[in-house]
């Protein structure tokens, strides 16, 4: 029976931090029952509890349940390319992205969880550059249109945007140009911080669901940018 999202338990943090101290195979394997209860079977409720109202926020954004695969991410890490080869990641990242997309790149909202961090984000982190470029162009050209988005109350009271951004403005942009700054960055983020208890709460999702409606004209937007319907 699939299970109803009551919140995550009081015993994530405890669990997280236990794998912080003992990132490892072994003690992951012994431990794999907490992990289901703790992390995946929880994650897996609340992107259940989202499925309804995302998709009247957009019916491209996907919200998909399965244990492997679907919105919740790997607790794996790639190490292939890192310096740390700790085998986990002592988070839980939840993605729900847009339909079009096929990785972390695409259009979409993202919640995450990890100790002293907790935060709903969502628009798009490190596009491909032929993406990025595309969005600079699409803001350059629509700049009154993006500008009140990104300057509306909705916006400001709630969300901060977050990404790296460039030192000077890329080439081809006028640097005295209003968007200079917006054009800089490298990623395009609105990103709200939660306390922990928000998400141990049952309504974490009409908590979440609220702030996606403030911030739906800025994916809206975004989507726009790199030709994606939303």
């Amino acid at each position: 029976m699939n299970q109803v999202f009551m919140g995550f338990s009081a015993d994530l943090p405890g669990y997280l931090a236990a794998l912080s101290a003992h990132n490892n195979r072994e003690w992951f394997k012994a431990n794999q029952a907490r992990y289901e209860e703790t992390v995946r079977e929880p994650a897996r409720a609340l992107v259940r509890a989202l499925s309804g109202p995302l998709a009247e926020l957009s019916v491209h954004l996907i919200a998909d349940d399965r244990k492997v695969g679907g919105s919740l991410m790997r607790v794996q890490r790639d190490t292939r390319f890192s310096k740390d080869k700790t085998p986990y990641k002592t988070n839980v990242g939840i993605q729900l992205r847009h339909g079009a997309g096929k990785d972390a790149h695409a259009p979409g909202v993202y919640v995450h969880l990890e100790l002293g961090d907790c935060f709903v984000g969502f628009g798009l982190w490190q596009p491909p550059p032929d993406e990025l470029a595309r969005i600079r162009r699409f803001i350059v050209e629509n700049w009154d249109r993006y500008s009140a988005i990104v300057e509306a109350p909705s916006m400001k009271q709630h969300f901060t945007q977050h990404g790296d951004s460039l030192k000077r403005v890329p080439a081809g942009f006028d640097a005295s140009h209003a968007s200079a700054e917006e054009v800089k960055r490298r990623s395009f983020i609105a990103l709200r911080k939660l306390d922990f208890e928000v998400f141990q709460r049952a309504d974490a999702p009409e908590v979440i669901t609220a702030l996606l409606a403030d911030g739906r004209e800025y994916l809206a937007f975004l989507c726009a940018a790199v030709g994606q319907p939303f």
